[in-house]
């Protein structure tokens, strides 16, 4: 399974990284930002799963997601968003925008496998 992290933060990039490598999945490619994400989707495809953050400079993940979304050839392509914004609201807004699924930093290696199973069991 190729999966796409992104995140402006490099620790956190790195954490997340490593669990899922914990969990079983090993081919994994990241992103500093939302711009820099669509263009490694564009360019190297067929990724299974995205896993972004919200807050991100130049590109957010809310960005990042209404292009994945309105682009034809990337619009299915399954959503984690994964964020310190945890008020209701912005779960909602995240999921009417697209997102698949939700997860509020700070995360467990158990807690990231069940999002992102109900995730792929419900595409």
């Amino acid at each position: 399974m190729k999966m796409l992290v992104v995140d402006d933060s490099p620790t956190m990039r790195r954490i997340v990284v490593q669990m899922l490598k914990r969990i079983g999945y090993s081919h994994i490619l990241e992103a500093n930002d939302g711009r820099e994400a669509l263009e490694l989707l564009k360019a190297e495809g067929d990724f299974d799963m995205l896993l972004t953050d919200w807050n991100m400079p130049v590109m957010s993940g809310m960005e990042l997601t209404q292009a994945v979304r309105g682009d034809e050839t990337l619009s299915k392509l399954p959503i984690l968003m994964v964020t310190t914004r945890n008020m209701k609201q912005d779960i909602v807004a995240a999921m009417r925008a697209g997102v698949n699924n939700y997860v509020t930093k700070p995360f467990d290696p158990k807690t990231i496998k069940e999002k992102i199973d109900k995730v792929l069991t419900t595409i």
